[in-house]
């Protein structure tokens, strides 16, 4: 889809030198991509504030006991 965008002389002449003028739309579209990526990251750790208690879970007295506990009942880990 085409895109019509407004961007400072600045801006345009150091994206040209950078990537050059061919690679413009590709390098917008691949920053854009990763701004909503790392957006939709931020929303979804900031839903999860919270999912865990903070406290009554098995690992609140000792965790490093809990830890190897676990990591001793992981066969694959054993050895």
């Amino acid at each position: 889809m085409r895109l019509h965008i407004s961007l400072a002389d600045d801006l345009v002449a150091e994206l040209d030198r950078r990537v050059g003028r061919r690679r413009r739309s590709a390098f917008i579209a691949h920053t854009v991509q990763r701004a909503l990526d790392d957006e939709q990251r931020w929303e979804d750790i900031e839903a999860a504030l919270d999912a865990i208690p903070d406290s009554g879970h098995e690992w609140d007295d000792d965790p490093a006991e809990w830890v190897s506990a676990q990591r001793a009942s992981d066969l694959g880990r054993v050895g």
